[in-house]
């Protein structure tokens, strides 16, 4: 028990753990209709043009976007959360294959399929999209953050914290996204786009 305790990434392989069979177990209660399975393709293939416009590239991996988390959002808002994380899911596994940047299989979890998980929790809030934004980011900032430290601290600058070098990375990198989705929201007609994905408010 000592040894275990003594092992970060056994932790957070543990919480890992957690994490996917919480979401798995919440998931299954989930039925897709042939109208979500259409509107995941059509957000999925969104997300995936979107990444690659990108504004700014990490050599360690993650990049600045033009606004990639948007359609996983729209999902979230229109079907839900649950929904939402599984796009997400999905879409963390097509970013592995795109821009793979691995140290260790946890890591990977924590880089990849969580984080973007996490971008459903913005269904969580339908009636104020600039909450909604907030939340999924600063769950998706969460699994970045914890990575960062664990995995990443032999990149932090010779006398910088890991937990400050992960802070400045990654709050950087979530902050200037998180901003970006924020204008694209108040520049779109958004409930509209949901609506005419037959959402009702």
């Amino acid at each position: 028990m000592a040894e275990l305790i003594s092992s970060p990434s056994s932790i957070f392989a543990i919480t890992c753990l957690f994490a996917l069979t919480g979401s798995c177990i919440y998931l299954r209660k989930t039925r897709l209709t042939t109208q979500m399975m259409v509107y995941i393709a059509l957000m999925l293939s969104l997300t995936i043009i979107l990444q690659q416009l990108q504004i700014f590239h990490f050599p360690q991996g993650g990049n600045l976007t033009l606004g990639s988390m948007l359609p996983i959002m729209l999902i979230s808002w229109r079907f839900g959360p649950s929904v939402g994380a599984m796009t997400g899911f999905l879409y963390g596994f097509m970013n592995l294959l795109q821009d793979p940047f691995i140290l260790h299989p946890v890591q990977v979890l924590f880089d990849y399929p969580l984080p973007f998980m996490a971008i459903g929790l913005a269904g969580l809030i339908r009636h104020n999209f600039y909450l909604g934004i907030l939340l999924g980011f600063a769950g998706r900032f969460l699994c970045h953050f914890i990575s960062g430290i664990v995995f990443f601290a032999s990149y932090a600058p010779e006398g910088m914290s890991p937990v400050l070098y992960s802070l400045t990375v990654n709050g950087s990198l979530m902050g200037a996204e998180c901003l970006i989705c924020l204008l694209l929201v108040k520049l779109l007609p958004i409930r509209r786009l949901l609506d005419s994905m037959g959402q009702e408010r």
